[in-house]
């Protein structure tokens, strides 16, 4: 696989991995193979340990004295808890912003959502999208805030959204309604719309992965044949 300049290897290597993980090509209690990925991605060990230690971090690998790394329990549940998680912690940022109403980034805010309504593709709106939330955490979310809302998006996948046909059909209301509760200093609505489109995204995602044949309809881990 080329390399991809500007992205570290080790964003690589995590990358590739939950992505092994939604495909179904790695499933809960699997054995994480150093060497496969080494050579699938023309890496070194080091970045893979670099990302081993990450995806422990984030609930998605444990590693196990003397016997290698594992993947952790995947199905529906673990599923709702990222995306509950990314919207509890983007909302605190959110709410910081609505405490505030800063006009400078209210007006920033509002001129990513116009760029959001306008998008031709799923592209440009996560484009911007991801725009309206570095606004956000950049002014309103400390480093300690800022790695906990990375952290919670290991299984919120760019790639899916990105080539989602629905994503601003589907998401731009709670931007809206996120928009409009800190412009009002309305610090509960401003979590709320966070916690909404998390809920949003992971039904998206969840029904994606059963049409996949990843989980089952239960919500349960597909059987492999």
């Amino acid at each position: 696989m080329p390399k991809k300049y500007g992205v570290k290897e080790k964003d690589l290597v995590v990358t590739h991995v939950v992505n092994m993980v939604l495909t179904g090509k790695l499933r809960s209690g699997d054995r994480l193979d150093r060497n496969e990925i080494a050579h699938d991605l023309g890496l070194s060990r080091v970045p893979i340990q670099e990302a081993v230690v990450q995806l422990e971090h984030d609930g998605i690998l444990s590693t196990r004295y003397h016997r290698g790394a594992y993947v952790e329990r995947f199905d529906e549940s673990t599923v709702r808890e990222h995306h509950e998680l990314y919207g509890l912690v983007s909302g605190i940022a959110a709410g910081r912003a609505a405490d505030a109403a800063d006009p400078t980034i209210v007006a920033e805010l509002a001129h990513e959502v116009g760029q959001m309504f306008d998008a031709r593709d799923a592209r440009q709106f996560g484009a911007h999208a991801k725009r309206f939330r570095a606004v956000i955490n950049s002014e309103y979310a400390g480093p300690r805030l800022q790695a906990a809302i990375d952290s919670s998006q290991t299984f919120i996948p760019a790639s899916f959204w990105e080539s989602h046909t629905q994503h601003r059909e589907q998401l731009l209301p709670s931007y809206e309604a996120e928009l409009a509760a800190i412009r009002d200093r309305d610090r509960d609505g401003a979590r709320g719309a966070c916690a909404e489109r998390a809920d949003v995204m992971a039904r998206t995602l969840l029904s994606e992965l059963i049409r996949r044949g990843v989980l089952c309809p239960s919500g349960r881990p597909a059987t492999l044949l």
